[in-house]
């Protein structure tokens, strides 16, 4: 299982992602860096397997038009400070990556946890 960290969400996710032992990576260290469109992230998603974690509805639009990306992970917090956005990772990262192997479309928030057939 390996994620890929949308521009608006920042590289300290992305990088405790990865001190949990999961692959990630944020669009900072892709050639365009936070400047990559969309539709790249969307291709690299679907050739490499990855799981888009953004705050972006227009992901979410692609994923009910066209399933696309495969997989999605909405954060749904509004605007909250890094730490705290850390902090519901710490909390939920387990559950998140449990949940991704049978589920597509997850929304995370400040509360709550909500999957999606």
């Amino acid at each position: 299982m390996k994620f890929i960290v949308d521009a608006q969400l920042p590289k300290t996710l992305s990088d405790f992602i990865k001190s949990k032992g999961i692959d990630s990576i944020h669009t900072l260290e892709l050639p365009d860096k936070n400047k990559t469109q969309d539709g790249y992230i969307t291709r690299l998603a679907l050739e490499e397997q990855l799981i888009v974690i953004t705050k972006d509805a227009d992901f979410l639009e692609s994923y009910v038009l066209r399933k696309e990306p495969p997989k999605l992970l909405l954060i749904k917090t509004g605007n909250i400070r890094n730490s705290e956005l850390i902090d519901l990772f710490d909390k939920y990262i387990e559950l998140i990556v449990k949940l991704f192997l049978t589920h597509s479309l997850i929304e995370v928030s400040k509360t709550e946890i909500v999957v999606h057939a």
